[in-house]
Order: C-alpha cells, then sequence, then structure tokens
C-alpha cells in the first residue's frame, strides 16, 4: 500500500517531493561544478609539477577522500555560525552553507581522481612536452583536455557522492521544510515520522538519478575508449 502511494507522488508530480529533488539537484550540481574548478586544476598541478610540501598535500588530499561527512559539516557549521569567522554572512542554515559542505567533501574526491588520471598521461606525454618546451599552463590545459572523458566520469562520481549526502547537509541547512530539505534528509526525517509513501517516493527518485549517473559514467568511459581506439 506504501509503495502504490509513493508511487501515485512520484507519477502524480507531487509538488512536494518534486520541490525536494529540485532543491537536491541544485544544491548537488552547484557543490560539484565549485569542486570540480579547485579540485581539477589542484589534482593536475599535482600530478605535473615537484615543489616542496607535494608529498604531505598529496597525503591531505587523499585523506580528505575518506572525510566523515558529520566531520565536515560540523566545521562548515563552526565556519558560518555566528561565532565563526563567517558568521556575519548570515549562511547557516541556508542553501548556500549546504553547497559549502558539499563542494568541501567533494573536492577532495576530485583532486585526487584527478592526479591520478593526470599523472598516467602525464608520464605518457612527458618526453613530448619537454621536447616542445611546453609551459605548464598549456601542459596542463593539453592533459585536462585530453583526459576530459575520464574527467566526465570524474564529475559524475563526485555528483553521485554529493547527491547521496545526509549528514553534513542537515547539520548546516537545518533540514527546513521548503527552504533547505533534500532528498536525503527528507528520507531520513520522513522514515522517523512514519510517512513511508514521501520517503519511498523519494527513495525511488534518488534511485534512479544514481542510476542515471551510473550510465552516463559508463557511457562517457565507453565513448573515451573508442575515440581512443
Amino acid at each position: 500500500m506504501d509503495s502504490l502511494s509513493a508511487l501515485g507522488l512520484v507519477l502524480g508530480g507531487d509538488p512536494a517531493l518534486y520541490g525536494i529533488v529540485a532543491l537536491s539537484l541544485r544544491v548537488s550540481v552547484t557543490a560539484v561544478a565549485v569542486a570540480s574548478l579547485v579540485g581539477m586544476p589542484l589534482g593536475a598541478a599535482l600530478a605535473i609539477t615537484r615543489f616542496p610540501g607535494r608529498t604531505l598535500l598529496i597525503v591531505v588530499v587523499n585523506a580528505g577522500m575518506g572525510l566523515p561527512p558529520v566531520v565536515v559539516g560540523l566545521a562548515v557549521f563552526l565556519l558560518l555560525s555566528r561565532s565563526g569567522p563567517l558568521g556575519g554572512m548570515g549562511l547557516l542554515f541556508t542553501p548556500t552553507a549546504m553547497i559549502v559542505a558539499q563542494a568541501a567533501l567533494v573536492t577532495p574526491i576530485v583532486a585526487g581522481l584527478t592526479r591520478q588520471v593526470i599523472e598516467d598521461l602525464w608520464a605518457e606525454y612527458r618526453d613530448e612536452f619537454a621536447a616542445m618546451n611546453i609551459g605548464p599552463l598549456r601542459r596542463t590545459g593539453a592533459l585536462l583536455w585530453d583526459a576530459r572523458f575520464s574527467l566526465v566520469t570524474i564529475w559524475l562520481a563526485g555528483f553521485g557522492r554529493a547527491a547521496a549526502e545526509v549528514g553534513a547537509v542537515m547539520i548546516v541547512g537545518g533540514n527546513i521544510a521548503g527552504f533547505t530539505r533534500t532528498m536525503t534528509t527528507a528520507i531520513a526525517l520522513e522514515t522517523s515520522k512514519g510517512d513511508l509513501p514521501l520517503a519511498i517516493g523519494l527513495g525511488l527518485l534518488l534511485m534512479a538519478i544514481v542510476l542515471g549517473i551510473n550510465a552516463l559514467a559508463w557511457g562517457a568511459r565507453r565513448l573515451g575508449e573508442r575515440l581512443a581506439g
């Protein structure tokens, strides 16, 4: 019965349900875009340059890939709270705070995976770049472009991580109905309240989004392999 009610909410275009989905997608897409702008150049720089502290930075990035979400949420909460350094901006319990938390979680993942991809390409093309006397910025741009299909896969992996997040966004967003309630936080709340149709409906949509992301990642990888072949 609950499953039928959930299907009715999904197919009937329930405004509350699709409002939650729209906010979740907006927050996650923005967070991954920010993470990509920071993480991809950082990962590429770590792959092709040598500088003091590089090894330590790689260790920090790799450790960041496994950061507990609640710890990230707590750190962002302290940063944006009234007594925090950015408290005057009034961002706590807003979608912007949720974007900051998700971006903080996803950036190390994007940077770490990008470093691995670019490092492999750099080993392959290092001699050619040296022979043509190409500078660091052009090297980075050329390698990122050559790895574009792999980077799409990384972006999609980051989006999947962000969309499935619950702990950090609940801490900094407050799970406010109609304002900061995402799919994951709504599922947790509605399940605890016993409103299973809405929770199941959101779960179905979240699973559909995750499956779609994995299908796109697989397609991007296959396309890259065919073009490379």
